[in-house]
């Protein structure tokens, strides 16, 4: 069981992931002078030396070797190396292009396709408030569509990649600084390609100036740093705290789209969001409710089992009496009743 010390050490963590990832679109426009695929080649290739260090320092090896005897798992990795570039290319894409709050309707709808997909995909069971959730979220899709006059794609897109990746993950079943790391080591021969094709032509940003340069390699530091900070808050704190924890960072990408970029929020778009974030608050409450009866049946039942068991005084008065009537090994000599053999 997890100390209250250990929880909030998890809380602070968890609040430092969620709010890095949240505030990432600061930094991603500091790089407007490259291009989004630029940004992302780096990104790459700057992740790898960070696994390799964090794997060195929890001396962490182990899992490579069995990995690569399981050709499934392999499929399975490329699969999600897949999924998560194309997800980092457009949220890359969509912050540098102002479309920051549209961004961020895609990481508040993520939940709800996560928990479509635990039906379609994994033959899940909902709770009547999940199915509402869900139905809410998606009228909130119906009201953009129709007020825009297009359906915002950007949002499903990046709720549909990331709820794709975490599903893939699923299946391969490896902690995040191995999974990170065995990603990073499948993209990295792609994007250095591409890196060196740019260069070649010249239209590499990289050597436009030091800090330019030292911006595109710490890359690697911003994709990591929040990944290890989750990392340490997962194991300390129950699911259901970091489920509302992950509403974190796309509030932030809301508050800076409205009030750093100045994106425009007309009332149909509000009203979109409205929708959303009402699906949210009954899933959360919902997790809050479940989770709270799930205590309860384990506190009744941890009552019960200490009821059951007999007082300690008597367990003490029946312990030699247990101890008399167990049969004792034969001494030489002992006479035995009659038919008995050795």
């Amino acid at each position: 069981m997890q100390t209250r010390s250990d929880q909030r050490t998890g809380l602070a963590y968890g609040i430092a992931a969620y709010t890095m990832w949240g505030l990432l679109p600061l930094y991603w426009r500091l790089l407007d002078d490259a291009a989004p695929s630029e940004i992302l080649a780096h990104r790459m290739v700057w992740s790898l030396p960070v696994a390799v260090v964090l794997l060195a320092v929890l001396r962490r090896w182990s899992w490579i070797g069995p990995l690569l005897r399981q050709p499934r798992r392999l499929g399975l990795i490329l699969v999600s190396t897949l999924v998560i570039s194309a997800n980092w290319f457009l949220y890359i894409w969509a912050v540098n292009s102002g479309h920051v709050l549209e961004a961020s309707l895609g990481y508040f709808i993520n939940p709800l396709v996560s928990i479509a997909f635990g039906v379609l995909v994994l033959r899940e069971r909902l709770r009547p408030l999940q199915w509402a959730a869900v139905g809410i979220g998606a009228l909130a899709v119906l009201v953009m569509t129709v007020a825009y006059g297009r359906m915002p794609w950007i949002a499903l897109a990046l709720a549909f990649s990331f709820a794709t990746y975490g599903l893939v993950k699923k299946g391969i079943k490896l902690d995040g600084i191995e999974g990170f790391s065995a990603e990073t080591a499948l993209q990295l021969l792609p994007a250095l390609g591409f890196l060196v094709f740019l260069g070649l032509r010249g239209d590499a940003s990289f050597t436009t100036g030091a800090g330019q340069a030292l911006l595109l390699s710490a890359c690697g530091v911003a994709t990591a740093v929040p990944l290890i900070c989750f990392g340490a808050s997962a194991v300390r704190l129950p699911l259901t705290m970091i489920g509302m924890l992950q509403y974190l960072a796309p509030t932030f990408q809301f508050l800076l789209g409205l009030t750093v970029f100045h994106e425009t929020m007309p009332p149909e778009r509000w009203a979109g969001f409205a929708l959303v974030w009402l699906a949210l608050a009954m899933l959360t409450c919902d997790a809050l409710r479940t989770a709270g009866r799930a205590r309860a049946a384990l506190a009744e039942a941890a009552a019960q089992a200490a009821a059951a068991a007999p007082p300690p005084e008597a367990a003490t008065e029946a312990a030699p009496a247990a101890a008399a009537a167990q049969p004792t090994a034969e001494q030489p000599g002992t006479p035995r009743p009659p038919g008995l053999t050795r």
